[in-house]
């Protein structure tokens, strides 16, 4: 299974910016997906994820109200819309799978994680 991410660049304070992951999966609906970032300096964080057909949504309090995670199973891609983006969200952010929404949640034991892509966020 390979993740490939894309859509990240440079935005000022309020833009909005949407990341795509193409999974490259037989089953794609085999796997929650979701979203994690990383701050220079910081820890790696989740941010987004959704459960394995998309009813279930889970978002961390930083980006709850600005960000959302959708998937299209049809074209196995999972997205995330970043609106009104603040400094703080700048980050790599990388796109993950597993069989667990719980593990995508908590992000351990994670099954596959895709190549990150650079968000800056400039005031």
């Amino acid at each position: 299974v390979q993740l490939q991410a894309s859509g990240g660049g440079s935005v000022q304070a309020g833009a909005s910016l949407r990341l795509s992951c193409e999974v490259s999966a037989r089953a794609f609906t085999s796997y929650a997906v979701g979203w994690c970032r990383q701050a220079p300096g910081k820890e790696r964080e989740f941010v987004a994820g959704v459960s394995r057909n998309g009813d279930i949504t889970y978002y961390s309090d930083s980006v709850k109200g600005r960000f959302t995670i959708s998937r299209d199973n049809a074209k196995n891609t999972v997205y995330l819309q970043m609106n009104s983006l603040k400094p703080e969200d700048t980050a790599i952010y990388y796109c993950v799978a597993d069989s667990s929404i719980t593990d995508v949640k908590t992000m351990k034991f994670l099954d596959y994680w895709g190549q990150g892509t650079l968000v800056t966020v400039s005031s």
